[in-house]
């Protein structure tokens, strides 16, 4: 189940396994969640009004999420560029909150979803109405290319953010991230990122005990996201490029950063997490070999680097999303005193298997933030899942060019990906990459 990802779907919110609704377990987590009373009231007030940027399957999914987190969490108002993602995501909120199994453990839930109809923006300005709408919070849920953009403009009117993964496509939308991050920081305004295995009990005690030494010195590491395909946006007719290019936007770099960044900065921000560093250089390579048609775009469909860390430590990284190969989603490091799965196991002289609550940690992060902020203490992991993301990008741009690239280069490419303007309109999609001629910039 893990190889399908969090992603912000197609137009309709389809949300799999994510959706608390969907399967028993998601179920048993909202009542453990409630149960223990996983939620603190907030100094002066109960009450922390939401909007959501972004409504596709995963602004959907996170908006549930959010609601399920902590008493006096509200959705007020929501965004998207297309009003029927806007609405399919309004209608499967409101079924949602009247589910009888999730009413025996929140019986107020259906009073948390506060929308009205003045509060639903659609268009290219809809984060701006979302930001005005009186919103103490915001999640940011649309394609990844907007998500500098909108971060931005978020902290700057002073709100609290949940944003997805990844947070930029490029060096300069990295860049934009780490400064809105320390504005942030100033601002003492809350930022989580959709980086779930972080707040992920099995991950989190195993990494505690790697941080402590369990396997000694860490040598190395491999790190997998290998799958099938994934949905595609038929074009419609009259469709113009920009917006089928917004629909389809896992095939398109602009708005995906390419599937070893939209997807597989989960395994490599595991790597840095163990590693307590970013990488200083890697050498990739990749191709685009069974999704070669139009509508795929022009991105890559596998990738396969080599990341070295400080001291010399290496992690392999593999990604690809081909139909009918086997799937792999793990991540694993080896020690002087014995090796990890990073999620429950520890072999060797200290061996260990994680044990006890793992609530769903697709809930449990904004429960974290949550709680943070209510204590006057909001959680920033800006930074971090900016450096995430950058060790995803760099690794693109060496598979793309065929060349060794620094972290220096990564974090000071001026390679911007993203349009300057945003309108509906002719967009001409860029050619395949292809390595020893597509230049490093």
């Amino acid at each position: 189940m893990e190889g399908q990802d969090r992603k912000e779907q197609d137009s309709a919110p389809s949300l799999s396994r994510r959706d608390f609704v969907a399967t028993s377990a998601a179920s048993a987590a909202a009542a453990a969640l409630f149960a223990t009373g996983n939620y603190a009231y907030a100094q002066g007030s109960d009450r922390i009004r939401v909007g959501v940027i972004g409504c596709g399957g995963r602004g959907t999914g996170a908006a549930m999420n959010a609601m399920l987190s902590a008493r006096g969490v509200e959705i007020v108002a929501l965004g998207d560029l297309f009003k029927d993602r806007l609405d399919g995501c309004l209608n499967h909120l409101r079924d949602t909150v009247k589910n009888a199994d999730l009413l025996k453990q929140a019986p107020d839930l259906a009073s948390r979803l506060k929308v009205t109809p003045e509060r639903c923006f659609t268009g290219f300005d809809n984060y701006q109405k979302v930001l005005a709408a009186g919103v103490d919070m915001v999640i940011l849920a649309t394609p990844p290319g907007f998500r500098p953009i909108h971060l931005k403009a978020a902290v700057e009117a002073g709100k609290h953010v949940f944003m997805e993964k990844p947070v930029a496509v490029d060096g300069p939308g990295i860049r934009s991230v780490l400064a809105s991050a320390e504005l942030a920081a100033q601002k003492k305004l809350g930022i989580v990122a959709g980086t779930q295995r972080r707040h992920q009990n099995n991950y989190r005690e195993t990494i505690k005990r790697l941080h402590g030494g369990a396997i000694g010195k860490i040598l190395g590491g491999q790190v997998f996201w290998n799958q099938g395909g994934l949905w595609k946006h038929d074009r419609r007719p009259g469709e113009s490029d920009m917006e089928y290019q917004i629909r389809n936007w896992l095939y398109y770099t602009w708005l995906s950063g390419d599937h070893i960044v939209e997807q597989h900065v989960h395994n490599l921000d595991v790597a840095n997490w163990v590693l307590q560093a970013h990488p200083v250089q890697c050498v990739g390579m990749g191709g685009r070999q069974t999704r070669t048609g139009p509508e795929y775009g022009h991105i890559f469909d596998h990738f396969a680097v080599d990341y070295e860390y400080p001291n010399g430590v290496r992690v392999l990284s593999m990604c690809r999303q081909q139909d009918g190969t086997d799937s792999n989603v793990s991540e694993r490091f080896v020690g002087s005193n014995g090796d990890t799965n990073a999620a429950g196991y520890i072999g060797g002289a200290n061996a260990w298997n994680f044990s006890g609550p793992n609530p769903d940690p697709y809930t449990q992060e904004h429960s974290d933030l949550i709680a943070s902020i209510r204590a006057g203490n909001p959680l920033n992991e800006g930074r971090q899942v900016a450096e995430s993301t950058l060790t995803a990008i760099m690794g693109r741009m060496s598979a793309y060019t065929g060349k060794v690239v620094r972290w220096e280069q990564a974090l000071n490419s001026q390679e911007s990906l993203v349009p300057t303007t945003f309108q509906f309109g002719p967009l001409p999609t860029p050619p395949v990459a292809m390595p020893g001629k597509t230049e490093l910039r």
